[in-house]
């Protein structure tokens, strides 16, 4: 056997790495725009990438104030509001995209940590609960401590289950949560909680900043958490504990054989996307001011799924695009509102035809950088060549004579 050859793969597995070869390929081709425009920003220096992210981030900031007229909610609903709830879901989409997009657990019951989130924040908080109060911005890592509490109670016992079963746990658990807040008497089923707490500061007239008619500092409040987010989710993606993730979710079975404590890890994705999940649900029931049962269903939960899907399953970005667009068409087309569940199936299902992997998929350049960290390396002491094929092949040191056939890379 040659060193060009290596060994044989046996028929399953070869054909497996054509298919996968073949969709490899298709989703390049198909990748249009998107991809050159991803290929582009790669391209870019680091320093430029800040340049331009700092001035999204200004854009972003901006967006409430300026209002623009082709895109506004305006006169069916506020646009700052709007701009706030698209922020909210944007949050709920990146949280989600922890467990679904990295570790590929499918969670239909996320709704309930942001339940969890939002009673936390208004038993704390407000005048009609009989609890000790607190400041609302205690409540928020207070939202999260909780939240994690519980995704450690549902994740211990059912993460071991995979696929459907876990799909349907996780359900039964996001109807568990809303059922208790039904019938648990200090939890008020409907009648709910109001006059939820807010953050201090007033304006120069002395009337409160964080009123619940008005959007743009709650879009600005959660703006800057959801940015935060974003750099601990960045990090810890290429952390090893993102890395694990991955691994998992591409192939379970293959990371436990190769030493990765997959449920160790299943657990916490579940408790790291917990986390988020209660800091968005407090930062919704303080800017809505009002918490009740009605609010927390299944419909909910699978539109925070929607989210995740439609962005591209694994990108944060594409999580805010997609969380953001969930809560903006139906407040942009209030005349459509009610078929809102048909325009995203219709959407869902195009997407899922045309661009499988959401709008802005994800791409796992691992293998890529350590592909050319490898060429860069044997390059210096051997220098690369092309072989017959036209692939690249690197002169193995050492080699001469008949044994220097290269080694494909």
């Amino acid at each position: 056997m040659s060193t060009t050859e290596g060994p044989p793969l046996i028929p399953g597995a070869e054909s497996k790495k054509e298919s996968l070869d073949r969709e490899s390929a298709r989703a390049h081709r198909g990748g249009g725009w998107f991809s050159g425009l991803g290929q582009r920003w790669n391209a870019l220096p680091r320093q430029k990438q800040w340049l331009y992210l700092i001035i999204i981030v200004v854009l972003a900031y901006l967006l409430p104030v300026v209002n623009p007229p082709f895109i506004s909610t305006e006169p069916g609903n506020n646009w700052q509001i709007a701009c706030a709830q698209m922020s909210i879901y944007a949050l709920v989409a990146v949280g989600l995209n922890v467990v679904v997009g990295y570790a590929g657990l499918l969670d239909l019951g996320y709704v309930a940590f942001f339940a969890v989130g939002s009673y936390t924040a208004a038993m704390l908080t407000s005048p009609d609960s009989p609890y000790v109060h607190i400041p609302y911005l205690w409540t928020l890592p207070a939202a999260m401590a909780v939240a994690m509490f519980f995704g450690v109670v549902l994740g211990i016992p059912t993460l071991r289950l995979r696929g459907d079963y876990l799909a349907i746990v996780t359900l039964g658990f996001g109807e568990i949560v809303r059922i208790l807040a039904t019938i648990i008497p200090a939890m008020k089923g409907q009648v709910g909680f109001q006059n939820v707490g807010h953050p201090p500061g007033t304006d120069a007239s002395g009337a409160p900043i964080f009123l619940n008619s008005s959007g743009t500092p709650w879009y600005w409040l959660t703006i800057t958490v959801l940015i935060i987010v974003l750099l601990l989710a960045g990090n810890l993606e290429r952390s090893r504990v993102g890395r694990a993730f991955i691994a998992i979710r591409e192939d379970e079975d293959a990371a436990e054989i190769m030493g990765v404590p997959t449920f160790k890890y299943k657990v916490w994705a579940f408790v790291i996307g917990a986390s988020v999940g209660g800091l968005s649900g407090a930062l919704f029931a303080g800017q809505v001011g009002f918490v009740n049962n009605q609010k927390f269903d299944v419909v909910t939960s699978v539109l925070f799924l929607c989210a995740v899907v439609l962005g591209g399953t694994g990108n944060k970005v594409g999580a805010i695009l997609g969380g953001a667009l969930v809560a903006y068409i139906p407040l942009r087309f209030t005349a459509i509102a009610e078929y809102k569940f048909l325009i995203f199936g219709i959407a869902l299902v195009l997407i899922m035809i045309f661009r499988p992997a959401g709008l802005l998929p994800a791409r796992q350049r691992l293998l890529a950088y350590g592909r050319s960290a490898y060429n860069k390396m044997v390059g210096r002491k051997g220098g690369n060549i092309t072989d017959d094929a036209g692939g690249p092949r690197v002169n193995a040191p050492g080699l001469t004579g008949p044994e220097e056939e290269g080694v494909r890379t």
